[in-house]
């Protein structure tokens, strides 16, 4: 009994200390962003699949968000109304431009008028640029995944609901890139979403995370006035507009583990 006993105290320890349920949450008063890729069923034995949100879980989301009183708003309206938004804003973002974007995630923001932000690649179709990162992620599996075409983006552009960002030209490693081709990439990927969306595009996305301070100064010349990384937390009331943290949503979290997230910033 008492090797049972130690055991449940084991396992509570190590739960505790994996989602720190216990700790006090951070201001609401900070918006939150959140960073998803696709909303999609998962692949079996898939590489990838904690950029793949089920379409099921991704509704319980954003129901227990909308029905705790949370606010939405893209990245343009965080950023113009930093520091005067109500408790509970959140800013949802997606990454790269996948259609289920369109397919399995708009019904569910258009169900509860909830705003997010999509940062597209603009020459996205058939390119494994997981490879860019990590030369041996070169299953293509990220290539194969459908992308939405220029009539969708544009048309998710025409709501009230989506914002459309830049994500570059090609989901660059701007690391591993001259100045001049950096800002080729962050400039001409602007200039080309905004002929296409007719609306002007001033919210980045920074491939990978992976950027430097020559990439924000770049970035800032390129015209954008916001930019998010992929660091985990939760910014304050006085940010770096082109620098700001996400919380990660991914396809492997259960719904406690994503309150916990909201509530926190990252995982404990």
């Amino acid at each position: 009994m008492i090797y049972i006993l130690i055991l449940l105290l084991v396992l509570m320890i190590a739960f505790s200390m994996k989602y720190a349920w216990w700790k006090p949450a951070v201001d609401w008063k900070r918006p939150r962003v959140l960073m998803y890729h696709m909303v999609r069923e998962h692949i079996e034995g898939a590489k990838f699949n904690k950029l793949r949100v089920k379409p099921a879980e991704f509704e319980k989301q954003i129901a227990w968000m909308k029905a705790q009183g949370f606010r939405f708003v893209t990245m343009q309206e965080l950023q113009q109304n930093w520091g005067k938004h109500p408790e509970k804003t959140v800013a949802i973002t997606f990454d790269d431009g996948y259609l289920d974007n369109l397919e399995n995630a708009y019904p569910i923001l258009e169900k509860y008028q909830a705003k997010a932000t999509i940062y597209v690649v603009v020459d996205r179709h058939d390119r494994d640029w997981s490879t860019y990162k990590k030369a041996h992620h070169n299953s293509g599996e990220l290539a194969r995944e459908p992308k939405l075409n220029d009539e969708q983006v544009r048309f998710l552009a025409q709501g009230a609901l989506v914002e459309i960002g830049s994500h570059t030209l090609t989901h660059a490693n701007l690391d591993k890139l001259t100045d001049e081709q950096c800002l080729h990439e962050l400039q001409d990927s602007k200039i080309q979403l905004e002929q296409l969306t007719q609306q002007a595009v001033t919210s980045f996305a920074y491939p990978f995370g992976i950027y430097s301070q020559r990439d924000v100064d770049l970035a800032k010349q390129a015209g954008y006035h916001n930019a998010v990384t992929t660091k985990e937390g939760i910014d304050g009331l006085s940010p770096d507009f082109m620098q700001l943290q996400r919380i990660k949503i991914s396809g492997k979290d259960s719904m406690f583990a994503v309150k916990l997230r909201l509530k926190l910033g990252k995982r404990a």
